[in-house]
């Protein structure tokens, strides 16, 4: 595909491992950013079933290229060593399932008060995760999400300056939805970007399959590709609604939105065929 190499959340097909693995292989996308593994999230497997799931990857002729972990999603507030604990875990975890990346966040800051009081706090604490994850041969990237530390490009910058060892997942959908450009924001992180999210969303924050929002993804893909890009995850994020068919005669659509699916299955593929026709 142009150059670039598709990983998805296949989770966003199926709760079940067997789902994802039938969703991947019809949908041609050869890696996992995996997620939820059989109703758990993938912090919660034991090393046991970590190494079960890589053998039915490796089985099916697939493979992990990052973990999609929830690490950093707690509150700034809330207590770390715990949290560095289920870190270690899930860092393991992604050494036996092969990853070669490891997603995390930088901590939820408390509603209405300003996020730099917590700067350093963030700071100290991402460095712990750095610290951790040396010698592991896996590359720590943080994801800019909406509520934490690292939302907008301005501190998604200090956290990549502050630790370079650190690298970007660039996500335009979730840049949006924190009323950012997201443009101006590749052009303020581009240098720490190691991967991308695919996921777009209207100035409403509403998701959409690729190149319908405004994430600007075909000047997006081209920049990742100039800065010699490779990995593109697919994050869907659409609508499901099951009641959906129920409601609408054949070749008709009911008023639910302009990007709404029967199933899971049927989003996922939707979201699959916009990335390729845009590409």
């Amino acid at each position: 595909m142009s150059g670039f190499t598709l990983a998805a959340f296949a989770d966003e097909a199926g709760a079940a491992l067997s789902e994802q693995i039938d969703a991947m292989r019809e949908n041609r996308i050869p890696l996992l950013e995996i997620r939820g593994v059989d109703g758990k999230n993938v912090t919660a497997l034991t090393e046991s079933e970590a190494r079960e799931v890589a053998r039915r990857l490796r089985d099916a002729g697939l493979g992990v290229w990052s973990v999609g972990s929830p690490i950093g999603k707690i509150g700034i507030r809330d207590p770390f060593a715990p949290h560095l604990d289920l870190f270690r875990h899930t860092l393991e975890l992604g050494r036996i399932l092969g990853a070669k990346a490891f997603r995390l966040f930088s901590f939820y800051i408390p509603e209405g008060e300003d996020p730099e009081i917590f700067r350093d706090e963030v700071l100290m604490r991402m460095e712990r995760f750095a610290e951790a994850g040396k010698g592991s041969g896996i590359l720590l990237c943080h994801e800019n999400e909406k509520g934490i530390y690292g939302d907008v490009a301005d501190r998604v910058k200090v956290i990549h300056e502050s630790l370079p060892e650190i690298g970007a997942v660039y996500d335009p959908a979730n840049y949006i939805q924190t009323g950012e450009d997201t443009l101006a924001a590749w052009d303020k992180v581009e240098k720490y970007v190691r991967y991308m999210h695919i996921k777009d969303a209207l100035p409403s924050g509403n998701v959409v399959p690729a190149g319908k929002g405004a994430g600007n993804l075909p000047a997006l893909l081209g920049r990742y590709r100039e800065l010699g890009g490779k990995i593109l995850t697919l994050e869907p994020h659409l609508t499901v609604f099951k009641g959906l068919s129920a409601l609408e005669r054949e070749g008709e659509r009911s008023g639910v939105g302009s990007y709404a699916y029967p199933d899971a299955r049927t989003a996922f593929r939707a979201a699959t065929e916009a990335l390729r026709e845009l590409i």
